[in-house]
């Protein structure tokens, strides 16, 4: 078999996301007003120019995910069950520690308390969204079950619909005291995870009726990829743009917040190579179930944080300092596994 590859965005994603970011933050100091137009153009307080292009993310990605698979996740449930152990009964709870302990403790003397707060929110927003999109990428490339990561990723997603308001109302109350309100959390997860799935869901079930499943995967789905990709960056064009003045002011503040994020990425990977390898699950599994929880499903992370916190919020920062760490680091999860899959052979059913 050929050594898979990454497409030549998803290689360098966070030399893309840097540029974004760059680009942003000049935009911002060198255009005020346009910076503040964008800014104003809002309903509800939801920023109308961000809903837009988070929707350009969200679709494609739903599009991707068939529920119908759900059916025969019973035939194989061990490696779901670790997936959602780790990814809701371990990892955000983790993710709330590790960020509290770095920002607020280690990082204090350089970090404003409130400005503290705001990023530690936004870590716990990323600790709470397990990977949807990119896990495929991962699974891909070490070769891993992607049939299986889908029905990972399927599960994942409703349950964050359940999930995901009332866990970060507490974690982020309990962390910085802020009073979340839940009604906020909740109706971003509907506006950005129920309505794009709900869409996706029947553009699958028209397009399948109307021109089959070979035209939907090989044509429908790969055509909407680019969308995703022009969606995040101008997401982060955007939040850069907010966040111009922060960053000129404070450029330690990314490096100090990928610090507790990236020791939570290999520590939840971890967890979850030591939980699939006690369980004898085979390789093609167990790859998919170690990464689904060390990634994050930054898309939701960026937009609940802008809903809640604002675009020139620290909590907003921290979503997308979440996307720069994520492919070096991920990138290096997936040698590891692609270096231990010989201890994964418990079976002949690989």
């Amino acid at each position: 078999m050929s050594e898979q590859k990454l497409d030549l965005f998803s290689k360098y994603l966070s030399i893309w996301v840097g540029i974004a970011m760059i680009l942003g933050a000049i935009l911002g100091n060198i255009l005020p007003g346009l910076s503040g137009a964008l800014r104003d153009w809002q309903i509800a307080n939801v920023s109308i120019p961000v809903a837009i292009v988070l929707l350009f993310m969200m679709y494609p990605i739903m599009l991707k995910i068939e529920l119908k698979d759900l059916t025969n996740v019973q035939k194989n449930s061990k490696p779901l069950l670790v997936t959602l152990i780790v990814n809701w009964a371990i990892k955000p709870f983790t993710m709330a520690f590790i960020s509290w302990f770095f920002i607020r403790i280690v990082f204090s003397p350089f970090i404003p308390a409130g400005t503290a707060n705001e990023y530690i929110a936004g870590m716990i927003l990323l600790g709470l969204a397990p990977c949807t999109a990119m896990v495929l990428v991962w699974t891909y490339l070490a070769k891993g079950n992607i049939n299986y990561a889908l029905v990972q990723v399927a599960v994942n997603d409703l349950i964050i619909l359940f999930l995901f308001a009332p866990m970060g109302k507490l974690l982020i109350g309990v962390s910085t005291g802020f009073p979340v309100p839940l009604a906020t959390i909740f109706w971003s997860v509907v506006f950005y995870v129920a309505i794009p799935l709900g869409l996706a869901v029947l553009t699958r079930h028209f397009v399948v009726r109307s021109k089959g499943n070979k035209y939907l995967n090989e044509k429908l789905v790969p055509g909407f990829d680019p969308f995703t990709k022009i969606g995040l960056l101008l997401t982060l064009v955007l939040v850069f743009m907010f966040q111009g003045k922060r960053i000129v002011d404070n450029p330690l503040h990314i490096l100090l917040i990928a610090v507790p994020l990236i020791i939570q990425t290999y520590l939840i990977f971890y967890i979850g190579y030591v939980a699939v390898k006690k369980l004898k699950i085979n390789y093609a599994e167990a790859a998919p179930s170690t990464f689904i929880g060390a990634s994050n499903f930054f898309e939701l992370s960026i937009a609940v944080a802008l809903i809640l916190f604002g675009m020139e919020s620290g909590a907003a920062l921290a979503t997308v300092v979440g996307v720069l760490v994520e492919v070096p680091v991920m990138l290096s999860l997936v040698s590891i596994m692609k270096k231990k899959r010989n201890e994964f052979n418990f079976s002949k059913t690989i």
